[in-house]
């Protein structure tokens, strides 16, 4: 996947899991955690992830993310988005990349142990990559993760492999922290780092910080923010606004 349409996969992400009032985690950041939707609950995500370079904007206007815990420790995962790209005064809009995953914890978090878990993602290309909405080609992300909590304060991250073919384009790595507290039962606020390696042949590295959190409107309506920018590589900032319906 091209550095340029990270928001939309990690907008998946950060798949990314959320839990009301403590242990948020993954949307509205990259890194995500390991941390699968409880036993037969599900998570609805409706959402845009906007990146902002010199000459280009590429958002999900909106996405859709459904999130199902469907074993204990397990959780199936969906994100269905609509692109949007501006550059070089064009401007094109339509269903980009299916997302779909399983995100598995297979060590329980204790006293003296975080818990750890995997969440393999396969991008499905059914974006038109004429109107650069994917790049034709199956891709695929193979992470670990891992999570800590002390009271009101959360830690997670870890780092992933991205598998992505093509002409001009390379596999690369990706490799995030966050950590969260837990201000009142309405609000939390984190922030995290993250970095990636080059994703083309003609590419180059890249590292970014994102600040934001969540407003617990009630046990199943939440709000999601993040915004941040680039601290190396291409200048990029970055915005996440969401709703999060929570079963």
């Amino acid at each position: 996947m091209h550095k340029r349409t990270l928001g939309a996969a990690f907008g998946v992400f950060f798949a990314l899991t959320l839990v009301c009032q403590s242990g948020v985690a993954g949307p509205p950041f990259f890194t995500d955690d390991p941390e699968p939707v409880e036993y037969r609950h599900w998570e609805f995500y409706l959402a845009s992830a906007q990146q902002y370079f010199q000459h280009e904007v590429d958002a999900t206007l909106p996405h859709l993310e459904i999130n199902y815990g469907a074993f204990h420790g397990v959780q199936f995962h969906l994100m269905a988005p609509m692109g949007y790209v501006r550059a070089d005064d064009r401007t094109t809009y339509g269903f980009s990349n299916t997302e779909i995953g399983v995100k598995y914890r297979f060590i329980e978090e204790n006293d003296n142990c975080p818990q750890i878990g995997t969440f393999p993602l396969v991008e499905i290309p059914t974006g038109d990559r004429e109107k650069q909405l994917g790049n034709g080609k199956v891709q695929a992300f193979l992470p670990v993760w891992l999570q800590k909590r002390w009271g009101k304060f959360t830690t997670y991250g870890g780092v992933g492999y991205w598998f992505n073919p093509g002409g001009d384009t390379k596999n690369w790595v990706f490799a995030g922290w966050q950590a969260q507290y837990d201000l009142s039962e309405s609000l939390t606020l984190g922030g995290e780092l993250w970095y990636h390696t080059a994703d083309a042949l003609d590419g180059e590295s890249g590292a970014a910080f994102n600040v934001g959190g969540f407003i617990n409107i009630d046990e199943s309506n939440h709000l999601l923010f993040s915004a941040g920018h680039s601290i190396r590589g291409e200048a990029t900032t970055t915005v996440y606004l969401g709703y999060q319906l929570t079963l």
